[in-house]
Order: C-alpha cells, then sequence, then structure tokens
C-alpha cells in the first residue's frame, strides 16, 4: 500500500488506511531525532516495568482479569515498540510511492527511530457541523477519526478493562493476600 491509500472493508464504516505514525499517541511528535530517541527509551523503561509488574502479579497468583488486562497493555506496547524499532531500518521512505522492503541503500531510519504503522480507520458518523454551531460552523465532523493498529487496540482495551473491573479485580487480589496473612500467622 500506499501511504494515505484506503480500502474500504465494511461501506464507509470500516477502512484500511495505511498511515505511518512517527511519534505517539494521536501523532503527536516530539522534538525531531532526540525526542524519538527519548520516545524509544521511554517505551523501553515502561515495558521493562509492566512486565516487571506482571510478573509479580502472577506470581502473586491474583485475578486472571487482572492479569489478563496488564497483559494486553504489555504486548501492545512491545508491539509498538517493536514496530517503531525496526519499521525504518527494513523499509525505505514511503512518502508519495510505495516502501520496499530491505532497499539495497538501506532503510529511511536507525534502530528506535522507526515510524509505527497504523492501518485501522472507523469513520462511523460522517457530516458538517451546522451553520448555527458557533466554532467550526460548516465544518466537517467525522466520529472517530483516529486511525490506530491492533497494539493500539490492545492498550485501549486492557485499560478499559482495568477501569471497568477494578473493583472487582482489586477485592479479589486483597482477598487473597489477606488469606495468605492469615495462612503465615
Amino acid at each position: 500500500m500506499t501511504l494515505g491509500e484506503e480500502f474500504n472493508i465494511l461501506f464507509n464504516w470500516f477502512v484500511i488506511h495505511f498511515t505511518e505514525n512517527s511519534g505517539m499517541a494521536f501523532g503527536l511528535e516530539f522534538a525531531g531525532k532526540s525526542g524519538k530517541l527519548f520516545l524509544s527509551i521511554f517505551r523501553i523503561i515502561a515495558i521493562g516495568g509492566i512486565g516487571w509488574y506482571l510478573y509479580t502479579l502472577i506470581k502473586k497468583k491474583v485475578h486472571a482479569g487482572l492479569i489478563f488486562s496488564i497483559s494486553l497493555i504489555f504486548a501492545g506496547a512491545l508491539g509498538n515498540l517493536i514496530d517503531s524499532a525496526f519499521y525504518g531500518i527494513i523499509f525505505s521512505d514511503s512518502y508519495f510511492h510505495l516502501a520496499k522492503l530491505m532497499p539495497a541503500e538501506g532503510g529511511y531510519g536507525t534502530f528506535l527511530h522507526g515510524s509505527v504503522v497504523d492501518m485501522l480507520y472507523f469513520p462511523v458518523v460522517q457530516g458538517h457541523f451546522p451553520d448555527w454551531f458557533p466554532f467550526w460552523k460548516s465544518e466537517e465532523f467525522i466520529f472517530f477519526r483516529p486511525v490506530f493498529n491492533i497494539a493500539d487496540s490492545s492498550i485501549t482495551i486492557g485499560v478499559c478493562l482495568l477501569i471497568i473491573f477494578q473493583k472487582h479485580f482489586l477485592k479479589e487480589t486483597n482477598q487473597t493476600e489477606d488469606n495468605t496473612v492469615d495462612q503465615i500467622n
């Protein structure tokens, strides 16, 4: 696919839209190459912390839902890191033409300086703001405009599960810890 190319899968509600995200969520970027390196190092540290936390949760035998939620976050973060670490090395620059896999001249970026490929786009509702709307009158409106990937979905689902079921996860986790303390005493 070329940059910006689209394939409609389910009418106009689900679209495969090829884009490269060189920053973080919603395309936000830090300053240049040093910012990208800082972001990549931050991702590595965060993934290490999440992995260590997941390991301790598994050892404590906490609620399976909590382990599953943290695992989704870990897997999504790791997937995005792998994508950004190697995508720039193995592909040529894809602006306005088709990217080449393993080009002879090398990729467009170095280790940890690549982009993350986002392709899932769900423009569920499209239209225009009414003329009477104060700030964006007559401008185009698209509900759920972000383009994302499976790793982003994994992170989002994991965080949503934590938010929705936190009382249930933590209640059972606290009961397990209380039973362990009672057995020790």
